[in-house]
């Protein structure tokens, strides 16, 4: 995956990410921030790390999605 992607990617859910932060405390908002986290998650795993023995690779990607969920069940 080509560097420069990865990095406007990762620009671009983190800019999503403060928007959101910002909006209204909704199910909506906590759902799409754990889809954003998810995201550059998979960017940096896949983009910049470029881990290829799977079994680090799901590892990492296991890893993020237990914390996006802990952050959507999380709030309130």
């Amino acid at each position: 995956m080509n560097a420069f992607l990865c990095w406007l990617g990762l620009v671009v859910l983190s800019l999503l990410s403060l928007w959101l932060v910002t909006a209204p405390v909704a199910s909506w908002a906590a759902l799409a921030l754990s889809a954003a986290a998810l995201g550059k998650a998979w960017l940096i795993v896949d983009g910049f790390m470029e881990l290829r023995p799977r079994l680090w690779r799901a590892s990492l990607l296991a890893w993020s999605l237990c914390m996006a969920s802990a952050l959507y069940f999380g709030t309130p």
